[in-house]
């Protein structure tokens, strides 16, 4: 099973790079987000890999991080979302996007990608709401202190979901909240609690 690949860049297509590592090459196909981060041909580049074995055939995935391929597993363990699909999604949305999507249930958001109609888009964010929360949360923008962990304050799910519901129970739309939520975590710190958090929010919701 093929974990990670080292290399070189050889050559790169829509959806695919082939990588040079050794002598032999490897064909990985991916999201545009990690196609756009490699460099050029020849030189080199490292990628994350998800194998997919079948009985026709086995196919490498590659990622730019860790955090995009455990997303891409975790959305291809969702009935009705393959691989193609997954990487369409991951095309569309940044790791750090999906996962406030997901959180905050905004269908409409995972929908934009090709290939994924309403149906799939309430699936994804309905059976991935407590499996998404098992990542780290890094909100849009917002670096993670060293040292800090999933669990700590404000970067604990629950903290956040709680957050967020306050708010949707004052009217907001969850999306607006769950955007409101993540950019006063990064100006509040991890030490903050929800007492603290949906002040600040609704501070940050009225004057957008």
């Amino acid at each position: 099973m093929i974990a990670k690949l080292k290399g070189h860049v050889d050559s790169t297509g829509e959806d695919w790079v082939i990588m040079d590592v050794g002598g032999v090459g490897y064909l990985v196909s991916g999201s545009t987000r990690m196609l756009g981060a490699l460099p050029r041909p020849g030189e080199a580049a490292m990628l994350h890999i998800e194998t997919i074995v079948r009985e026709d055939a086995i196919s490498l995935f590659g990622f730019a991080d860790v955090e995009e391929r455990d997303l891409f597993r975790l959305l291809t363990s969702v009935q009705g979302v393959g691989a193609k699909v997954a990487l369409a999604i991951l095309s569309t949305l940044s790791p750090s996007d999906l996962q406030n999507a997901i959180a905050a249930q905004d269908k409409t958001a995972v929908a934009r990608a090709k290939g994924v109609g309403p149906k799939v888009a309430t699936r994804i964010v309905t059976e991935l709401k407590d499996k998404v929360t098992g990542l780290v949360f890094q909100p849009k923008g917002v670096q993670m202190p060293a040292g800090s962990a999933p669990g700590d304050a404000a970067s604990d799910p629950s903290i956040i979901a709680d957050a967020v519901s306050a708010l949707a129970n004052l009217g907001y739309k969850p999306v607006d909240a769950h955007g409101a939520v993540a950019k006063v975590i990064g100006d509040l710190g991890d030490d903050a609690d929800v007492a603290a958090i949906v002040p600040a929010a609704l501070k940050e919701l009225s004057s957008i």
